[in-house]
């Protein structure tokens, strides 16, 4: 073999190396991604219902119930327009309560119930995970709007 022949032979192999652990980065990646939905697009069938996604909103007042283990409780996560209820086993965070945001990352079950791995709550009363926040103004948005045109028919 030519010492031509050689090069060629290791920038071919070098391309295929280089292409193999792409392939295998960008494999990981996808089965590491969780999107983030709102309670509102969770019911209109937006979220894949076999994958990972993190569901964001507020907590509903007066919904919070704890299992006689100790561990698991179910509450409803809403964006002001819709609501999913959440079912979750372990210790929750300090900062969860009732009306307060929450992020929780899981799968949702053929029962239409979002069973969360991981909550979080947001961590002072000025900060809210902007997904959140805005699917909160958007929701808000199309309510007001709603309002307004059922108010306009109920003239007319």
């Amino acid at each position: 073999m030519k010492a031509r022949q050689k090069r060629l032979a290791f920038v071919g192999l070098a391309i295929v190396g280089i292409g193999a652990a792409s392939a295998l980065a960008v494999t990981a990646l996808k089965s590491n991604l969780s999107y983030f939905f709102s309670p509102s697009q969770v019911i209109a069938n937006e979220a894949p219902p076999d994958h990972v996604f993190r569901l964001g909103g507020l907590v509903t007042k007066g919904t919070v119930q704890r299992q006689k283990d100790g561990l698991t409780v179910h509450f409803d996560v809403t964006d002001n327009a819709q609501t999913v209820k959440v079912a979750y086993t372990g210790i929750l965070p300090d900062l969860f309560s009732e009306g307060t945001g929450v992020v929780a990352k899981g799968r949702l079950g053929s029962d239409r119930i979002f069973y969360a791995d991981e909550v979080l709550a947001k961590h002072d009363e000025e900060y809210m995970p902007p997904e959140v926040a805005s699917t909160l103004q958007t929701a808000h948005a199309q309510g007001v709007v709603e309002s307004a045109a059922q108010a306009s028919g109920a003239t007319n």
